[in-house]
């Protein structure tokens, strides 16, 4: 995944509090979590995009080589 532009990105997530509010969420009886405001965003946008389209978009971002691109 190194050498994809998934997983060159530099805004990922604290993998600590990303646990904690999923732990938290789980402990509230919340089925659906996203933690952190870009992963709330991209639920919503997902909610009301075509599913080819996301498969599409998923397809190139994590194509080998994509890395280099993003740059």
């Amino acid at each position: 995944m190194l050498d994809t532009k998934v997983g060159q990105d530099d805004s990922k997530a604290d993998p600590a509090e990303v646990a904690k509010i999923g732990f938290d969420a789980m402990m509230d009886g919340d089925a659906d979590v996203a933690a952190g405001w870009k992963n709330k965003l991209q639920v919503a946008m997902a909610n009301v995009t075509p599913a080819g389209v996301l498969a599409e978009q998923h397809r190139r971002m994590a194509e080998p080589g994509t890395a280099e691109k993003a740059k």
